[in-house]
């Protein structure tokens, strides 16, 4: 039944609309349709328990959708493929097919965790100096010449990795996969307060493309809350792609789109933003692959954790910084004296990433010895349990280590990390035991901020997160082909060869300190999953002043001060985040029942959702 508001808002709406055809503007007429046309984003709840496998995301619609997939028997693959679809509808600032990700996944019947890189990759003819300003010879300023461009934008890899997934693992069609999100598109969905925000703040970045603008800033404002926005071009896209396959997106027509799209950006008239051309080209879309993997492995308080292998630098970061803690006996510390440890480990975990971590396939990454015990234990030696270390500190040396402390660490020199906040994360699994982790992104919020013309979805800006200014030495320095270094974090933990927990997050750079402290914060702390997800957040990414939640610095940072800890919030000068994180995550308990968890206030709150409740 409707409510008398309803009614008398859908009286009002048929009075102007009267009004209005014989050319009268009825006083209220513009509130009045407003209101009429204004819905309440569907509802979210952070944690359920149950049986039957769950999902969650940091959407209520592609939660439901993977749902339910794994209602109508799907497995964890099938619901994955379908959620990660819709969140390119209702989470198109995060992910989409004009993006890339990595994908993790635990096999019941093998026991085995297996991944997929599907990170973007550079175009054939990009420069070593595509982001030097020939004018001055110094980088261009990262905002807004790097990040809204084309060269800016890699090759996508979000199809291919849905497909190879599928292939592998899944039951169901892309086509079957795809027509869940392809409906979503067509009907349309809520625009919640995240949403209108993220319209808000990059206003001037859509407005500078004549199609963002079309889609985005109908009428030159953001979306409403409560307003329906619906993508017809998005839809009949995923139709085209259900029709022909995912060869659709990477030959052909819509191809040559993209990458025409690419190299001449529908600038809108009188964009006052430098917008620069990129060289992706039909043939950098037609020999894109994805790249079966091996996952990163250590053993942490007899647990099996495994995570994503370069050219993600999360696997190895995480796992470098667990086998740095293992040392220590956390769970006997004081809450101020463990989060000390924590902050030392990350920050000498950090610097051997920037000094070691980049494409596999292009440079060499000792990745064997970042996940060595010994190399952990002879990095543990700089930890000082009083006094927090001089930042940034130095990396450590791979080529030689015996686990024997030497002296005090060196100090190290401050590196740009340009790795943008906006990503997402999806945690599924099924009836069966399978679970998937797997995080998506097309970087900046909005991407390069290119829709491309008609196809009603974001190119990525992904290739800022090279280095910008060209080194030999540095392993993340930007060539052709190249898969640019990675945070993404989606971890997978075993507990006596069966799923315990699976996690991951979204937030750049910071995406390795948010799991490694939900991680940190459930074993050593004895937290439950959702109090973890939920718990403040510090990220010292080898860093003089640590990025902390203010709630974090309220707590705890009087007390860390006594180490030498400093702290300021996101978002503060100095501080690489305007937020940390936004994670989902599962925990397996006894009798086949889980605990499935998502943020319950960060980017607007996750959905949790359960097959059987209970």
């Amino acid at each position: 039944m409707k409510s008398t508001h309803a009614l008398a808002a859908g009286a009002a709406l048929a009075l102007g609309s009267t009004l209005l055809t014989i050319g009268i503007a009825p006083a209220g007429a513009a509130s009045a349709t407003a209101a009429a046309h204004r819905a309440t984003p569907p509802p979210k709840q952070a944690t359920m328990v149950g049986t039957g496998g769950g999902i969650s995301t940091v959407d209520a619609d592609a939660s439901r959708i993977g749902l339910q997939v794994l209602r109508q028997g799907g497995n964890a693959v099938d619901a994955a493929v379908a959620a990660a679809a819709a969140l390119g509808v209702t989470e198109p600032f995060s992910s989409g097919i004009g993006g890339g990700g990595f994908f993790v996944y635990y096999d019941h019947r093998t026991g085995k965790v297996r991944t997929i890189d599907g990170r973007e990759t550079a175009p054939h003819a990009m420069s070593h100096d595509a982001f030097i300003d020939p004018s001055t010879g110094q980088p261009y300023p990262f905002t807004p010449q790097r990040v809204t461009s084309g060269v800016s934008v890699g090759t996508p890899g979000s199809l291919a990795t849905w497909q190879r997934a599928l292939h592998r693992w899944g039951t169901r069609s892309m086509a079957r996969s795809l027509r869940p999100a392809a409906a979503l598109a067509r009907r349309g969905f809520v625009v919640d307060r995240t949403f209108n925000q993220q319209v808000s703040d990059n206003a001037e970045r859509f407005q500078a493309f004549t199609s963002t603008r079309r889609l985005y800033l109908r009428g030159g404002h953001a979306p409403t809350v409560g307003s329906r926005l619906r993508n017809p071009d998005l839809a009949a896209t995923y139709d085209l792609i259900a029709r022909k396959g995912v060869r659709a997106f990477y030959r052909g027509a819509l191809a040559q789109q993209i990458a025409r799209t690419v190299q001449r950006p529908p600038k809108t008239a009188g964009t006052d933003l430098p917008v620069m051309p990129g060289s992706m080209t039909r043939r950098d879309l037609a020999r894109y692959r994805v790249v079966d993997r091996r996952p990163t492995h250590v053993t942490y308080r007899g647990r099996d954790v495994y995570g994503m292998g370069p050219a993600s630098s999360g696997g190895s970061t995480v796992g470098e910084a667990l086998n740095i803690l293992s040392n220590y006996h956390l769970s006997a510390m004081s809450a101020p004296a463990a989060l000390h440890h924590y902050l030392e480990a990350s920050a000498l975990a950090y610097a051997d990433r920037n000094a070691y971590v980049g494409d596999p396939d292009k440079v060499h990454v000792p990745l064997a010895d970042l996940l060595s015990p010994t190399y952990a234990k002879e990095r543990a030696c700089a930890l000082s349990p009083t006094t927090a270390m001089a930042k940034p500190v130095a990396a450590g040396d791979v080529s030689s280590y015996d686990g024997v402390c030497s002296g005090a660490p060196a100090t190290g020199a401050a590196r740009e990390d340009t790795e943008n906040r906006e990503t997402t994360n999806l945690t599924v699994s099924d009836r069966w035991g399978n679970v998937v982790e797997y995080t998506l992104t097309i970087e900046q919020t909005g991407g390069s901020g290119i829709v491309v013309p008609h196809r009603g979805f974001l190119l990525n800006n992904e290739l800022t997160d090279f280095s910008a200014v060209y080194d030999p030495h540095d392993p993340n320095r930007i060539e052709p082909d190249k898969r640019p270094r990675s945070s993404i974090s989606p971890t997978i933990v075993l507990r006596h060869g069966k799923p315990w927990l699976a996690v991951g997050s979204p937030g750049g750079a910071t995406i390795i300190t948010t799991v490694l402290q939900i991680l940190f914060d459930r074993i050593d702390r004895g937290m439950t999953l959702p109090q973890a997800i939920a718990a403040p957040r510090a990220s010292n990414q080898n860093s003089a002043t640590t990025t902390a939640e203010q709630a974090f610095i309220d707590r705890y940072g009087a007390a860390l001060a006594a180490y030498g800890q400093k702290f300021a919030p996101p978002g503060a000068p100095g501080t690489s985040a305007a937020e940390i994180g936004a994670a989902t995550g599962i925990e397996f308990g006894p009798g086949r029942r889980i605990t499935v968890a998502a943020e319950p206030t960060r980017r607007g709150g996750g959905s949790a959702r359960v097959v059987r409740a209970g």
